[in-house]
């Protein structure tokens, strides 16, 4: 086999995994673009490599990729941007390759917004650990050959960060997707006609909102209590003449999965301009999350422009 051939022959084996590495950086790093450039700077590691030298591709591709999201954690500039209290997970639209793999209740949550926005409480090597096992089923003595470690650092790492997973997450398993949208929906109605005593009714006790403040605010803006979050959104989802000034337009309201949950999907065109995701509990609604940076929702108009949208729930806002 030639030169050529050799080389044909190998990015295709790299191409082969690209799409279950993308999705191990994406639970590591929460971003979808962060993900990519991951994916590709291991692309130029697999090709500076003595590939005849590598005996399992996909072991040694896992390694890299899981080291490159690592070092991305702990640069200077990743620890400036979660600690400006600027960032949020990407969403990404329910049917996105980088959502893989998805066959087990616990590869579902750990890619959800919720158990991402977790993955914060943790330390590098204890989310890469909780990651490796809870969503791709390493073993441990897989896991201490990636990251380098001994199996028992492995198996204390997952302890610490199963514990504080647990200890901060919300119960319940997961929801069945028609009750789920039947509660948004009617969140959305409560909202936009401001039937706050409803509204009130549908949130958990202890709810919490985040918002990047239609994507305008350097900063998160985070509400909590009921009254507050009832407060914000019966004010964020009643239309209004600036409000499509705003947006450039007469929006279209439509329902969607992202990460898993119940989502609202502000559109104009094929352009969606603002996504509205949630946490359900109990059968209420947990967490409010508002996202409309452009930037946070690349990845996910790309999939939206890519499908044929449902009936809008509301075809002119």
């Amino acid at each position: 086999m030639d030169s050529i051939s050799i080389d044909g022959f190998d990015t295709g084996r790299f191409e082969a995994g690209r799409t279950r590495l993308a999705s191990l950086a994406y639970r590591m790093l929460g971003s979808a673009a962060d993900a990519e450039d991951a994916v590709q700077d291991a692309f130029l590691h697999w090709q500076a490599a003595d590939r005849q030298r590598i005996r399992v591709p996909e072991a040694w591709l896992t390694k890299v990729v899981t080291h490159l999201c690592i070092d991305r954690l702990r640069s200077a500039q990743a620890r400036r941007e979660r600690a400006a209290g600027a960032w949020l997970p990407e969403p990404l639209l329910d049917g996105d390759p980088m959502l893989g793999p998805a066959d087990t209740f616990e590869q579902r949550e750990s890619v959800s917004l919720a158990v991402l926005t977790l993955m914060e409480r943790l330390s590098p090597l204890e989310r890469a650990v909780y990651l490796l096992r809870e969503a791709f089923s390493y073993s441990h003595a897989e896991i201490a050959e990636i990251l380098d470690v001994s199996e028992s650092a492995s198996q204390q790492h997952l302890h610490r960060a199963r514990s504080r997973v647990t200890a901060a997450r919300r119960r319940g398993g997961e929801v069945d997707p028609a009750s789920a949208r039947r509660l948004v929906e009617e969140f959305f109605d409560a909202a936009s006609s401001g039937r706050t005593e409803r509204l009130v009714a549908l949130l958990t006790d202890d709810v919490t909102a985040v918002s990047d403040g239609a994507g305008l605010s350097e900063r998160l803006l985070r509400f909590d209590t009921p009254r507050r979050v009832a407060a914000v959104a019966r004010g964020g989802f009643r239309p209004s003449p600036a409000k499509r000034r705003l947006a450039g337009g007469t929006p279209a309201v439509h329902t969607a999965r992202v990460n898993g949950a119940p989502a609202i999907l502000f559109t104009l065109g094929d352009q969606v301009i603002g996504a509205v995701t949630f946490d359900i509990a109990g059968g209420r609604i947990a967490t409010v999350r508002g996202i409309a940076a452009p930037t946070r929702l690349v990845r996910l108009n790309a999939a939206w422009r890519r499908q044929e949208p449902g009936t809008p729930l509301v075809a002119r806002w």
